[in-house]
């Protein structure tokens, strides 16, 4: 029996919306297309990101603390927990329902509540530059700054955010429990949000103010599992050069050299291709034979059969 391939799939905020009712109904459709790729004979491990989820988390705390002055500020890290638990109950369930649906019955679904260890030397320490939270007037960024030391910034002329640290993923702490339970056959949703970030002190975690980018932990997840795909999700089918203009060309298979080359020239823009398009690099590069691909969830089967997305690979194309 031919060996199945392993695929650590990142999903983006496009694959689970913005409030809860429309998380329920969109990881229905992302279940569909998970499932797809395991009809297709692939083993599947699903990871995420939580912007919306974790700034309407620390929302919600942050009320709860002008209600109750008794009530402690909660840490960004508790957040991100709260938010990879309901998430993944959401997708775990949407999962086993579309397995039994299609009458796989062999495959159990669990979620790992994910610690990420990150240096506290990270650069991104002294320069954050990830928004989370609601928009606020400069009075109440003032305050904000004053009761919680947080740090807020202008965004784009709509108003003051709270700015965190986004520092790159060093360790997952619980990789040999998500390696046991994918090798046992479980589909396994980890490092969700890019996981808690937490710095090591002696043998404590303390968590980080920080939030880590999802696509750099699933990279990190995709090569300790030994994956052969990575599929970074996204709202377009495929990576483009001179995106947005006429001169726009969309991209197929590529080697890590042409897409290094593409990022110094400009056509990745931070935050959005940018970050996809380096962790996919990262993984390609990091063993012969390993490839990501880059497209939409809609698309996620037909670029593992080799007919859409952007694929980068180690070796020349």
């Amino acid at each position: 029996m031919a060996k199945k391939q392993r695929i650590v799939i990142a999903l983006g905020g496009n694959a689970l919306s913005n409030t809860l009712p429309e998380q329920m109904a969109a990881v229905k459709i992302t279940a569909c297309a998970i499932v797809d790729l395991i009809e297709e004979g692939c083993e599947v491990v699903v990871a995420h990101g939580n912007g919306p989820q974790v700034g309407m988390v620390n929302n919600a705390m942050l009320a709860l603390a002008h209600e109750d002055l008794k009530q402690p500020n909660t840490p960004l890290s508790v957040c991100v927990a709260m938010s990879q638990a309901y998430i993944g109950y959401d997708l775990q369930n949407a999962l086993r329902e579309e397995l039994l649906n299609r009458k796989i019955k062999d495959i159990p679904v669990a979620t790992m509540i994910t610690q990420v260890r990150v240096d506290p030397d990270d650069p991104a320490f002294k320069n954050p530059s990830k928004p989370i939270g609601r928009f606020m007037d400069q009075e109440q960024a003032k305050e904000m700054a004053a009761r919680y030391d947080y740090i807020m910034k202008e965004d784009a002329g709509h108003g003051y955010r709270r700015v965190v640290a986004s520092p790159k993923p060093q360790e997952i702490i619980e990789m040999g429990t998500i390696r046991t339970m994918v090798d046992s056959g479980h589909l396994v949703i980890a490092c969700g949000g890019g996981g808690i970030p937490v710095v090591r002190q002696g043998n404590h975690l303390q968590g980080a103010s920080a939030v880590i980018d999802k696509d750099f932990a699933s990279c990190l997840l995709a090569r300790e599992l030994d994956a052969d795909f990575l599929i970074i999700l996204t709202a377009v089918e495929k990576a483009a050069v001179n995106f947005g203009t006429p001169a726009v060309r969309w991209l197929d298979n590529i080697s890590v050299s042409q897409a290094r080359r593409y990022i110094e020239e400009g056509h990745f823009a931070p935050g959005s291709m940018l970050p996809k398009v380096q962790a996919a690099i990262e993984f390609a590069e990091s063993k012969p034979g390993r490839k990501a691909l880059i497209t939409l969830l809609q698309k996620a089967k037909e670029g593992i059969q080799g007919t859409t997305g952007t694929c980068i690979s180690l070796g020349h194309v």
